[in-house]
């Protein structure tokens, strides 16, 4: 008696289902384009290309879901094809969205089990819509309303009515959920069974199709499922084969392959998820990069070293053509960007203080310096520089004292240029992270005190490599080149050049059998930062500039490694790898330069030919002469920064401020705050006066020599 209730109810339900989707009124606007449902897929990752096209990196935006990029029908294998069908929808050609046999068959059924869960009725469109819209999603338990199935239907058959069946299930393909986070079949294949969907076997099919009724089934529901439906496809189905492919797949999921060599360029340029970006960087080259660089920190095993990073520039137009941000594996900070980090440049920055010697005609590659022990007071005190190897080499020309790192000759000649000239220069090369005063880091600068950024430094260095002209870099092969300024003159940027690339003049320091002789023409400058926590190798080639940086992103020391060691090795690796095919040529000499036969009186240098800026060239070379004129007068006191208390207790006119300049010749000249100073001489007294000041020594001709800027705190 129980039974004809629930049997005319069900049936009932059944007929009304029926006239309501039948008579359903669908909105066409509410139905989407083929073209815009696929237009508008975005996958769960991003990808970083090549300039190319090569992808370099993928990285995940959307911790929510994994959704991989879209896959055409025509890319999906026949057997998933054909086993999705069979166990979803085996009318799927011939219905209109709605299968009526199919949903009397499903609703008798599930009549008969008197409200125990039976099968379903729903077509692949009808799947597919309630995935469309949001207002057709089911409730938690998988049920939806009754009003939903009927607007489910209705739209099922508006939608077959716009699009063809191979876009109905390529859509579904693609936008159906199969277990967890995973998304649409590209994921699940790639996911569970680490390929391409075109490469799905038929046991493979079947499993996933079986996910398709409970996606989070246990891995033995899943194969369980698999094999009813094997049985119904096929004859020969292996239920056990099926059974042991799911344990193994289901519980131990792959990784889905993905390159991963620029990780670092690319938490820069992706921002959002489905975007590919065509970056300025060559993969070949980004992935010897990468190897060169674990390759030798492996090397170095013992030498408390793990991280290091790598650019490469094209000179002509800017573009990165390889960005390593870490060592990846070895570092324990690989997260670290090194490229953009900041990190003390050592005597990276020689390079443009000499250059700029060179530009105001201050010196000549063949001026010779004193390397001797050298005291410079300073508002904190006595600076007392050393060279690296705590050795002195007397007399040595610019060119040596460049080529060779030597420090003391660096400060000589950043005391004869001055602070502020210097600070400017590293500015106009692009070396913005200097933001402190040229006072705050002092003569120390010409050792590289200040932090810099691995990819400003090399884009300097490219500045020498073009002779003086400077150009940002560019990352993105869509972004506009940037605008060139000429920042230096190409004369002594030349000869800076010339003088990096000379191995005869690096051999006082470094030997003529050093790692930085390679197999092309290359100018090329190492660096090691205090207590050897950063050391870097930076030069370039007619077409490229390569910049190096290793050391611990920890800011732990390293033991016994320095530029030579450290960081040279991966230079000439990818130095000589871009080059394999082609040889870099020399530069030419730009206009206004002449070359003449030198012949100094060093110990330690021989003859030779020597570039000079047309009207520098020397007359007759003397080191003792040289050493003479390089005694320029500067102030020794007070330096710049001094801070001077007067003192209450004794009277104002007995206190008094002695101006001295390393030198008391006659034609020196002394500004207070743009006044003059009297008496001319090398020292003179002045009576203080409350607040800041600026001194200035001039010579004979007006030229500045030296400016320290000092305050007078108390009253008179």
């Amino acid at each position: 008696m129980r039974k004809l209730p629930s049997i005319s109810f069900n049936i009932l339900i059944i007929l009304y289902i029926f006239s309501m989707a039948q008579a359903a009124p669908v909105v066409a606007e509410s139905i989407p384009a083929f073209s815009d449902i696929k237009n508008n897929y975005a996958a769960s990752d991003a990808w970083l290309l090549d300039r190319t096209g090569a992808v370099l990196q993928a990285q995940r935006m959307d911790k929510k879901v994994l959704r991989l990029p879209w896959v055409a029908l025509d890319d999906l294998s026949q057997a998933m094809r054909d086993t999705l069908i069979l166990a979803e929808d085996r009318n799927f050609y011939e219905h209109g969205g709605v299968d009526w046999k199919a949903v009397v068959a499903a609703a008798w059924d599930n009549m008969l089990r008197r409200g125990n869960r039976g099968r379903g009725a729903s077509t692949l469109t009808m799947q597919l819509v309630g995935l469309l819209d949001p207002a057709l999603h089911p409730f938690k338990d998988g049920s939806r309303t009754l009003g939903q199935k009927w607007d489910q239907m209705g739209e099922a058959r508006e939608l077959e009515k716009r699009w063809r069946k191979a876009e109905i299930l390529e859509a579904y393909f693609n936008l159906v959920p199969f277990r967890g986070e995973v998304i649409g079949i590209n994921a699940a294949s790639q996911r569970l069974f680490g390929k391409h969907p075109s490469g799905l076997t038929r046991d493979e099919s079947m499993l996933l199709a079986a996910l398709l009724r409970g996606p989070n089934a246990s891995a033995d529901k899943v194969a369980k499922r698999a094999c009813v439906l094997g049985k119904a496809i096929a004859e020969d189905v292996d239920c056990g084969a099926l059974h042991d492919l799911a344990i193994a797949r289901f519980e131990s999921s792959y990784e889905v392959p993905q390159e991963n060599l620029a990780p670092h360029l690319a938490r820069q340029l992706l921002l959002k998820p489905g975007e590919n970006v065509s970056s300025t960087l060559s993969k070949n080259l980004q992935r010897y990069a990468l190897d060169a660089v674990q390759q030798h920190l492996l090397a170095l095993n013992g030498r408390n070293v793990e991280d290091a990073s790598v650019v490469v520039l094209d000179n002509a137009s800017g573009d990165v053509l390889a960005y390593v941000g870490s060592s990846g594996k070895l570092s324990n900070a690989k997260e670290v960007d090194g490229v953009t980090a900041l990190r003390q440049a050592g005597s990276t920055l020689k390079p443009f203080l000499y250059e700029l010697v060179l530009e105001k005609k201050l010196l000549t590659a063949a001026s010779i310096l004193d390397d001797s022990p050298l005291n410079l007071a300073t508002p904190s005190g006595l600076y007392i520089p050393q060279n690296y190897d705590r050795d002195f080499k007397g007399p040595v020309s610019v060119r040596e004292a460049l080529a060779s790192s030597l420090n003391i000759p660096a400060i000589r000649t950043l005391a004869l240029l001055g602070l502020e000239p210097f600070h400017q220069r590293l500015h106009a090369v692009g070396l913005d992270s200097l933001t402190e005063s040229a006072q705050f880091y002092g003569y120390s600068l010409a050792l590289g005190s200040a932090e810099v950024r691995l990819l400003d430094l090399a884009n300097a260095y490219r500045v020498l490599a073009n002779g003086g002209v400077w150009q940002p870099v560019r990352l993105r092969t869509d972004a506009a080149k940037g605008k060139k300024q000429r920042v230096m003159d190409a004369r002594a940027a030349f000869i800076i050049a010339d003088i990096l690339s000379d191995n005869n003049a690096r051999a006082l320091t470094f030997g003529l059998d050093n790692v930085l002789a390679v197999n092309t023409w290359a100018a090329v400058k190492t660096g090691t930062s205090k207590d050897m926590r950063d050391n870097w190798c930076i030069g370039f080639t007619d077409r490229y500039t390569v910049g190096v940086w290793v050391g611990n992103y920890s800011g732990a020391s390293m033991w016994d490694v320095s530029g030579v060691t450290g960081a040279a090795p991966i230079w000439r690796d990818i130095v000589q790898a871009l080059h394999q095919d082609h040889a870099g040529m020399e530069r030419k000499p730009p206009a206004g330069l002449t070359q003449q036969e030198v012949k100094l009186d060093t110990a330690v240098e021989s003859t030779r030919r020597e570039w000079f800026i047309a009207g520098t060239e020397p007359g007759e070379l003397s080191a003792a002469a040289y050493l003479a004129d390089m005694k320029v007068p500067h102030i020794t006191y007070p330096a710049s920064g001094t801070l001077i208390a007067l003192d209450p207790d004794i009277p104002p006119g007995r206190q008094w401020v002695d101006f001295e300049a390393s030198t008391a010749q006659g034609n020196l000249r002394w500004e207070l705050d743009g006044e003059a100073v009297l008496p001319q001489a090398g020292r003179v007294s002045w009576q203080p006066l409350p607040g800041k000041h600026e001194l200035m020594l001039f010579d004979a001709a007006g030229q500045v020599l030296d400016r320290a800027v000092f305050e007078v705190r108390g009253t008179l």
